[in-house]
């Protein structure tokens, strides 16, 4: 390893950490409502104080549930705390990937949807010293495409780019 890569490694260390959680078929219980909402634990994050650098996720929902219907839409959001109601728009519901469109779905399987953090988000130091924090994949279903509870499965990756600060 030479050159400015070497330099970097040995200033920085590893002290800018990149991990990839894979999800796969993780259910998310959604609530009828207008519109339909729920949340499920990702993973727990690294105790300290987080450096969030930023996040991408690749998703797909798919349900075979009787009161969804075959074009169902929505939005999700990736967050340290889970959504109680039907908007993802409380600041830690949506504080790692922010309210994402699904776009319709087929025959009840959405498309694969990439959401992003934003610039906003980029730089937000995130305390986890407690280690209590998960990331919460929250999940609202159109209200037009809901008449009754429903379970939906998501699969997909995300991954996140963070520096441990620090733990007390």
């Amino acid at each position: 390893m030479k050159g400015l890569k070497r330099t970097l490694k040995n200033q920085l260390g590893d002290v800018v950490q990149r991990i990839t959680v894979p999800i796969k078929n993780l259910q998310v219980s959604v609530a009828d409502g207008a519109p339909g909402f729920g949340t499920s634990v990702i993973a727990g994050l690294p105790q300290g104080n987080i450096l969030f650098l930023g996040a991408v996720a690749y998703l797909q929902f798919q349900t075979t549930d009787a009161d969804i219907t075959a074009t169902f839409d929505g939005d999700f959001s990736i967050g340290t705390v889970p959504t109680v109601d039907n908007d993802l728009a409380d600041a830690n519901e949506a504080d790692i990937i922010p309210s994402t469109a699904m776009g319709a779905a087929t025959a009840k399987l959405s498309p694969v949807i990439r959401g992003v953090s934003t610039d906003a988000l980029g730089g937000l130091i995130i305390d986890n010293t407690a280690n209590t924090l998960e990331l919460n994949l929250n999940v609202l279903i159109d209200d037009a495409a809901i008449s009754g509870a429903a379970i939906f499965t998501a699969n997909g990756t995300v991954s996140l780019a963070y520096l441990v600060m620090g733990d007390d």
